[in-house]
């Protein structure tokens, strides 16, 4: 029986799936994040290793004939240092088909469809949209690291959430709702406690008070009405910079924040400017471990069931 694997690599977990050439699944595994411009590339590969082991666990590696790995930071694997480090945790795991390194965009598109063009959104700690054909991506927009972009990322909606606390504060007007939970968790207890406090912590950690955002949405709270509405347009306005008026190939939304309230406005977002199918999609694996399918079947390969 030949097998696919395929696997999702990001900054905090990497994810393997095995498949067989009908789309059954037959093994996953999870290790830590394998992004080698987060971590270091020795312990990047590392992780690799173990979410491959674990997916195996049982299985005749020597029956997997395509493999694709999505990464983070896949540009880091053009150093050949960085590429030997991942390609003998390939080998270890008993593997001896090619590695085809890919973006995370990439397989994260094809984890949402089968089309070879469109759109792929993603909206996690930070925000990138990548334009798609032929199953690569050929372009992006956004992408651009915290202090530059990530418009409407995680760490956006916590650095709009604090920030709208410090405007409430400045006011002296009543703080409940969002602005009572983000000086709960930063264990402040007012205007300078908070500026402290933020500041303390490395900048990524803004994306800390993003559940909070969401939180307070669901009880009405007006400033996360405003900061959620706000992301949707600014992600809306990333994926739209990529895309002509007339296109209508699918968008694919992936990521952490698809599944809260500014995921549900992004979508309703991207269906009021675009004549376009637009997907939620979770899984990152799936979609490499389908495209190592192409590699062998062509593109009528089996979905992931």
């Amino acid at each position: 029986m030949d097998l696919v694997v395929g696997l999702d690599a990001g900054g905090t977990s990497t994810r393997a799936l095995v498949l067989d050439l009908d789309g059954a699944r037959l093994g996953q595994g999870v290790a830590g994040g394998a992004n080698p411009n987060s971590h270091p590339p020795s312990v990047a590969a590392a992780h690799i290793g173990e979410a491959l082991t674990e997916a195996l666990d049982g299985l005749d590696s020597s029956k997997v004939r395509s493999g694709v790995l999505g990464m983070a930071g896949a540009s880091r694997m053009t150093d050949p240092a960085v590429l030997e480090l991942f390609q003998q945790a390939w080998e270890n795991a008993g593997l001896h088909c090619p590695m085809r390194v890919i973006t995370d965009c990439e397989a994260a598109f094809a984890t949402g469809t089968s089309s070879p063009d469109g759109t792929v959104l993603v909206a996690g700690t930070g925000s990138i949209v990548g334009r798609i054909s032929d199953h690569r991506m050929v372009g992006q927009s956004g992408g651009y690291g915290w202090l530059i972009g990530d418009d409407g990322s995680a760490f956006w909606l916590g650095r709009e959430a604090v920030r709208a606390t410090l405007r409430l504060l400045d006011l002296g007007a009543p703080l409940e709702g969002l602005a009572t939970a983000v000086l709960t968790a930063a264990g402040a207890r007012g205007r300078g406690s908070l500026i402290n406090a933020v500041n303390a912590q490395p900048p990524i950690r803004m994306a800390q008070f993003a559940p909070l955002v969401s939180s307070a949405y669901h009880h009405g709270d007006p400033e996360a009405l405003t900061i959620v509405a706000s992301a949707a347009r600014l992600l809306a306005d990333t994926a739209s910079a990529v895309r002509t008026p007339s296109d209508t190939s699918p968008i694919v939304l992936v990521g952490s924040l698809i599944k809260t309230p500014v995921g549900i406005h992004l979508k309703q977002e991207l269906l009021t400017r675009c004549n376009a199918q637009v997907i939620m999609a979770t899984e990152g694996a799936a979609g490499a471990a389908w495209l190592a399918a192409v590699d062998v079947l062509g593109p009528s390969a089996p979905r992931p069931a």
